[in-house]
Formats: C-alpha cells, sequence, structure tokens
C-alpha cells in the first residue's frame, strides 16, 4: 500500500461554549467543555487514515499527559506515531477556543511543535514514502527543509499553506501542490483572481472555496469543483479532511480532476458532524453517501 508521511502540528483543543463572549475583567458562565485531539497536522493525519492511507507521522508533543492523550489517539485512529517525540520540559501545543453563536475565538500555544525542527526529520521515512504532506504550524525553515528533501528526490509534497505567511516564489515551485483556501491564496499571491491565479500554475495549485467547492486548472482547462447540498453543522476540520483526502486519493492513482472531486466530497460530508478529527469521515461513508445521494 502506498505510504503517506504527515509532518505537522499536534494539539490539545480546549473548548468552551459560551452565550456570551467576556469584555476585559467580566466574567460569565460558560455551557459546555471540550478536551479534544487538534492541530493541523494530527488532523490532516486522521482524515487520510480514516480514508484508508497508511499514515506515518512527524512531530512533537510534550512529555505530559496531553501528550500521551494525542499519542493515544493516533493509535485509536491508525496513525503510525513512532517517529514523534516527547519533549521535556516542555509543553504539548494547545488551542484555547472560545465558541458562541457560531463564533471562535482562538489563542495558540505552539509548545511542543516549535521543537519540529530540520533535526528531527528522519530522512529515509521521507525516501521511503511515497508523498508527503505538511502545513505551517511548525518552523518554515522546516518546511523548506523537507520541501527541498521531496523536490531533490522527486517525492510527491503537498503543501497546506496554514495559517498563511508569505511564501518565496521558489518554495512555490518546488511544492507538488499547494492547497491554500481563498483569504490563504490572497494573502499569498495578493489577489483574489483565483483562475489567473491556477492558471499561472497549473496542475499545482488547488484553491478551496469553503461552501463554493474548489477551484484549480488540469491540462485541459479550469475546473470548478461545486459542493453538494447538506446541513452544514460544523465546518471545523473541513480543511484538514480536503488535504487527507487529496493524498489519499493522488496516491491511489486517481487523476488530479478525480482526486480533487472526491477531497471536496468528503470534505463537505465533514461539515455535517460536529468536531474537527471526530466529524471526519471513512472511506465507506463516502462511499454510503454518494451511493444515497
Amino acid at each position: 500500500m502506498p505510504k503517506l508521511l504527515v509532518i505537522g502540528s499536534m494539539n490539545i483543543d480546549e473548548i468552551v461554549i459560551t452565550s456570551n463572549i467576556p469584555n476585559p475583567g467580566q466574567t460569565v458562565f460558560g455551557k459546555e467543555y471540550k478536551k479534544v485531539s487538534g492541530g493541523k497536522g494530527a488532523n490532516q493525519a486522521i482524515a487520510a487514515a480514516r480514508l484508508g492511507g497508511e499514515v506515518d507521522f512527524i512531530g512533537c508533543v510534550g512529555d505530559d499527559s496531553d501528550g500521551d492523550f494525542l499519542l493515544e489517539n493516533f493509535g485509536r485512529n491508525n496513525v503510525n506515531h513512532k517517529m514523534v517525540l516527547k519533549k521535556e520540559n516542555v509543553l504539548t501545543g494547545k488551542a484555547y477556543i472560545t465558541v458562541c453563536n457560531g463564533e471562535n475565538q482562538i489563542i495558540v500555544i505552539s509548545g511542543a511543535n516549535e521543537h519540529v525542527t530540520k533535526e528531527i526529520i528522519d530522512i529515509e521515512a521521507i525516501l521511503n514514502s511515497d508523498m508527503v504532506l505538511v502545513q505551517l504550524e511548525v518552523p518554515l525553515k522546516t518546511i523548506e527543509y523537507v520541501v527541498d528533501l521531496c523536490y531533490e528526490n522527486k517525492i510527491p509534497i503537498i503543501l497546506n499553506p496554514a495559517p498563511a505567511t508569505k511564501l518565496s516564489e521558489d518554495l512555490i515551485r518546488k511544492v507538488t501542490y499547494l492547497t491554500p483556501n481563498e483569504s490563504e491564496a490572497e494573502l499569498i499571491f495578493g489577489t483574489d483572481d483565483y483562475e489567473s491565479l491556477v492558471s499561472k500554475y497549473p496542475k499545482q495549485l488547488i484553491i478551496t472555496l469553503g461552501s463554493k467547492g474548489s477551484i484549480f486548472k488540469d491540462e485541459n482547462a479550469i475546473h470548478k469543483i461545486d459542493t453538494i447540498p447538506v446541513k452544514v453543522v460544523d465546518t471545523t476540520g473541513a480543511g484538514d479532511t480536503f488535504n487527507g483526502a487529496l493524498a489519499v486519493s493522488l496516491l491511489n492513482n486517481e487523476t488530479l480532476l478525480d482526486a480533487v472531486k472526491f477531497a471536496t466530497l468528503a470534505a463537505t460530508i465533514k461539515t455535517t458532524k460536529l468536531g474537527a478529527q471526530e466529524g471526519m469521515p471513512t472511506m465507506e461513508g463516502v462511499k454510503n453517501y454518494i451511493w444515497k445521494d
């Protein structure tokens, strides 16, 4: 089975649901509290594994109970975490999320994710992988190092540039697939003319458009992939589902067009369920949805 290597972040998401956002100096009561696994890297690894991918992961957690919590969750979801390092005297990454009437306020503490440096990257793991998937919640220098390794060794790599930052043209040209959402594409390229952007980077740039689907260009034409009508419950993790699904589909030798269609569908199905990782579909779930639709 083709092997996917994901390199990225692992977080504990501490979520408080409330009817009122407190003003400075004010105390309010919350409705509900949840502690769940998160981090864009971990989310994308689990999305791929749930869709049948063979997934290895490189990252860092703290030597604490939160780190154990995240590793146990990887085990339950069939993600190989033997290359995840536990860093002493370092906290596991955390995101503190306040949810009020569908809107989020988030404070992220990178913690152990800052220790995902090039020194911990297992070069053999990259060379033995059929595809690599990375994001930007770990140091950019590490991502640049991984991209260079993949480029030099002709290993396909997907870069999901989130959270968005300015990227060099050299880095962009070296990645096999770049998958920003609308706001990330605008920040990186300075324009919201998506058709012009995908025409400049054919078969490479894939822009996700939320409820409007996705857009990319292959050797034949610009393709706009629509979503299907669903009752949206929670969009958290939809972009991560897209990236994990895209990787799995490409590793299954699907065309880029079919892979983007599959990823768009999987991301749409994710929005029908609550929770980032908890709501991610299995391959059977996607097939059942297609059949029912």
